[in-house]
């Protein structure tokens, strides 16, 4: 079987992607990506080696300026038109779209020539262009159990899949908490401000002085931190980017951050109680943390109503009480086998 995978925009897409395609050639399909120039090194350097790539040219329509909307909607209008008709030559038996402006012509060409189309959403809530899609789809494959924003007279059908993660998580999957008192902050993204504002003053206030702290900042805010720390005689490492992202959660007693898709699900994949904290003007993240918190393993905290106040007498309670970490740590643990639901969706 022929199936194209459509992708792009930024690796929250394109790792998915990825690793469902590995797991449609190794049973036997012939696998084409697409993708737009942003993404094109990481998919051609992660992509099976018996996989095609394919250029797509199209970009977000999110930014602020009429014009630049207008060039986005024009790169994305041809480019559906030039996949239309290379369809009429080389056409898929499926495609399967992972979400972002730049799968749309793919979705729009598969609609045109009647090929069954998956899309897959990332999010709680569904995204601004797997909306816009969803009216050329026939099923909708989802990350969490529930998506706020579905249109209410839709007829796709619904698939719960879950969200594929990269090996390293799968390997430490479900893995029990080591209780060495470490915490990890996860705020190297602009967004992220608010972390590098409260954490460091939280853990200064705490009662228990025997915390080690791994704190991700942006570039320009280590030295700040570093100093903050070991002025307040707390152990830290502070750090602008973390290689091993898995192994610094298993590490990890509970997880301070943001909640993005990906963040969320191998919070899950792996187990561990969190503390999120929904960038405030994006309600995926919000829909994403509203979703952990349901399953007991931590909490989702507004923005407006995250202070270093309630952080440290939360965190003092929960180190305190072993046992309840323990608990959410198992609460939060949600068995991942998306690559496979994915392909058997697809194929089946």
């Amino acid at each position: 079987m022929k199936i194209w995978i459509a992708t792009g925009g930024t690796g929250g897409h394109v790792f998915p992607a990825l690793s469902v395609a590995t797991e449609l050639v190794k049973r036997g399909h012939r696998v084409i990506i697409s993708s737009d120039g942003r993404v094109s090194k990481m998919v051609k350097d992660g992509k099976p080696k018996k996989a095609k790539m394919v250029f797509v040219w199209a970009s977000g329509v999110g930014a602020k300026s009429r014009i630049k909307q207008m060039i986005s909607l024009m790169k994305i209008g041809l480019s559906a038109l030039a996949l239309s008709l290379r369809f009429i030559f080389n056409r898929p038996d499926k495609l399967v779209a992972f979400g972002g402006y730049a799968s749309v012509p793919a979705v729009f060409a598969a609609h045109l020539w009647k090929i069954p189309t998956y899309l897959h959403e990332q999010n709680a809530a569904i995204g601004r262009a797997n909306k816009f899609a969803l009216r050329w789809v026939k099923t909708l494959m989802t990350s969490f159990d529930s998506v706020n924003g579905l249109p209410k007279q839709s007829k796709v059908r619904v698939v719960y899949t879950g969200l594929p993660v990269r090996s390293d998580f799968m390997n430490v999957a479900n893995a029990p908490l080591k209780h060495e008192n470490k915490i990890l902050v996860t705020g190297g993204s602009l967004g992220a401000q608010i972390l590098d504002d409260i954490v460091p003053v939280a853990i200064s206030e705490m009662k228990n002085k025997k915390i080690f702290i791994t704190h991700q900042t942006r570039p320009e805010n280590v030295e700040k931190l570093q100093r903050f720390y070991a002025e307040h005689k707390i152990h830290a490492n502070v750090l602008s980017f973390i290689r091993d992202m898995a192994s610094a959660i298993q590490d990890a007693d509970i997880v301070i951050g943001r909640s993005g898709a990906s963040t969320v699900i191998e919070l899950e994949t792996i187990g561990r109680p969190a503390i999120l904290v929904p960038l405030a003007i994006n309600p995926d993240q919000a829909a994403n943390a509203e979703s952990y918190a349901k399953l007991g393993g931590g909490f989702a905290v507004p923005q407006d109503k995250f202070s270093s106040k309630w952080l440290s007498n939360t965190l003092d309670e929960l180190f305190d009480n072993p046992s309840r970490l323990d608990k959410m740590a198992k609460k939060s643990y949600v068995q991942n086998t998306a690559v496979e639901k994915i392909a058997d969706t697809i194929i089946k």
